[in-house]
């Protein structure tokens, strides 16, 4: 080993000695891409309060509307069979309550299996090109869903379904990170996920008009499917055109813009962007005690949600309303989710407190569920009221996004782990739909308890998560004593780990 190796792994490696070390990191082929781009030599002058203000308003309506729109039309365009089905999806494409159960979970499969192939791709090749074609490919199979008439057809179109969309949700988590400080992650992530909520609205109105259109030709749910699909094309071009890769390659921004925009996220200690994929990172974030402790939390909150997505409307006709009046009655659900997402991400934003909040989501969700499942079937408005409130449940998971989005540091392990918590969402979405069996339709009464046991153990993993990083913050703060350890320059962007830096401190 020859001494210049020596000297760069002892600089990205300084809390293996006991004394004081002062270096800085030299070798750039591991290091995150804004080292590089940094060490361009670019002369600005100091980012002024003002100037980060308006550079923070020029970022937000460049990239937030693009996010807010991709992961509006993923939950719309996922849900979409949701609202057919009261139109006579069923009925005329000649499949059983069971098969139809069945589709609901099948995306979730697809989904599931291609996470880590996409978290390969979204480091391997441009962030924002990649998103964008995905989003153009899951257009077009919407689009084909229309032609669907048969079993066959529906699960063919519903597993390319998943396998296009399920690159939306990590891409963004990483987009945000890229892009904003820890503490305005939150809200960033609950302005993208109110797509959750928006969708919900926009899937119901669609569907309430779509169901005043008849014609010899085609079926209402068949123009919805083609007209979604067609839309969902025309916003995946444009984010090809227009989502910037990274702060690097930001057109829209001046030279000094760029500076700014990098160095503001020091603080963050997680990076930018790193295209190598590193072996160590990637085993490193399986022996995380925290990486299982999410992925549990993740699983037991999204069987609600899984649940309440696919069935909704199917749970509001079944306490006697007719087609119309449901696809009506599901706007507020879509209203809850968004008062909650927004609420619970600005305070998580602004006291940089995420557990906390994870479980005030929960409880009205528990409320919920026993107020369906324990009402008795005269009192339709006491169950209407308790499936709006399960809708609370979903506005957990943006504030896990965060989460991820701010404890986990290393492009390599923070791509991994973005795909490990979807998959997690996914098994969670697997097993919801499979709460809702037809012999026990129309109450669903063992899905319901299902919400109720699945949401109070989350709520005591969320705790125990919390636990641990509060004693993991502790201990690192004795351990800096203890070795008189010194800060080590441009460590922010040395894309190291969480675990191999000493000086990252987990948000709680």
């Amino acid at each position: 080993m020859d001494d210049k190796q020596k000297t760069d792994i002892e600089a990205v490696n300084p809390v293996q000695e006991p004394q004081p070390v002062v270096g800085e990191i030299k070798d750039l082929n591991k290091a995150d891409a804004a080292l590089e781009f940094l060490r361009q030599g670019h002369d600005v002058p100091v980012m002024k309060p003002e100037d980060e203000r308006r550079l923070k308003r020029k970022v937000d309506w460049r990239i937030v509307p693009l996010m807010l729109a991709c992961y509006l039309l993923q939950y719309l365009d996922k849900t979409l069979i949701n609202y057919a089905n009261v139109m006579g999806l069923q009925k005329d494409t000649g499949i059983t309550g069971n098969q139809y159960s069945q589709l609901a979970m099948i995306f979730y499969v697809s989904y599931l299996c291609l996470e880590f192939p996409h978290s390969w791709g979204i480091q391997r090749f441009p962030t924002a090109k990649y998103i964008g074609i995905m989003v153009t490919l899951w257009g077009l199979i919407l689009a084909c869903t229309s032609a669907c008439s048969n079993w066959a057809g529906l699960v063919t179109t519903r597993v390319l379904l998943g396998v296009f969309e399920s690159a939306i949700a990590p891409s963004l988590i990483v987009i945000t990170a890229m892009w904003y400080k820890r503490h305005e992650q939150p809200p960033r992530m609950g302005i993208w996920y109110l797509g959750t909520g928006g969708g919900t609205i926009v899937g119901s109105l669609i569907s309430f008009g779509f169901q005043h259109y008849s014609s010899s030709g085609f079926t209402s749910w068949q123009i919805m499917f083609l007209v979604c699909g067609l839309i969902t094309v025309a916003v995946g071009i444009t984010v090809i055109i227009v989502l910037p890769d990274n702060p690097m390659k930001a057109h829209f921004l001046s030279r000094e813009e760029k500076v700014w925009a990098i160095e503001r996220l020091r603080a963050n200690q997680t990076g930018i962007e790193n295209k190598h994929f590193k072996l160590q990172q990637f085993i490193e974030c399986f022996t995380d005690p925290q990486t299982y402790l999410l992925a549990l939390i993740t699983i037991s909150s999204n069987v609600p949600n899984g649940a309440v997505s696919s069935f909704q409307a199917t749970i509001i006709k079944s306490f006697g309303y007719t087609s119309k009046e449901t696809a009506l009655l599901s706007i507020p659900a879509g209203a809850v989710s968004i008062v909650s997402i927004l609420a619970a991400t600005n305070v998580a934003g602004r006291y940089n407190q995420r557990g906390l909040n994870v479980i005030c989501l929960l409880i009205p969700g528990v409320i919920g569920a026993a107020l369906m499942a324990f009402l008795p079937a005269s009192n339709k408005a006491g169950k209407l009221i308790g499936n709006y409130m399960t809708n609370c449940i979903g506005a957990s998971l943006p504030l896990i996004y965060s989460w991820v989005g701010a404890n986990y540091a290393g492009h390599t392990k923070k791509v991994t782990m973005n795909a490990t918590l979807l998959i997690s969402f996914c098994l969670g979405n697997i097993i919801g739909p499979l709460t809702f069996t037809e012999a026990s339709a129309p109450d669903y009464i063992p899905a319901k308890i299902a919400i109720i046991v699945t949401c109070t153990a989350a709520m005591g993993l969320t705790l125990m998560l919390r636990a641990y990083y509060i004693w993991e913050n502790k201990k690192r703060d004795k351990m800096m004593v203890e070795r008189r350890l010194s800060h080590i320059v441009n460590v922010e962007f040395a894309d190291r780990t969480d675990r191999e830096n000493i000086e990252f401190r987990y948000m709680l």
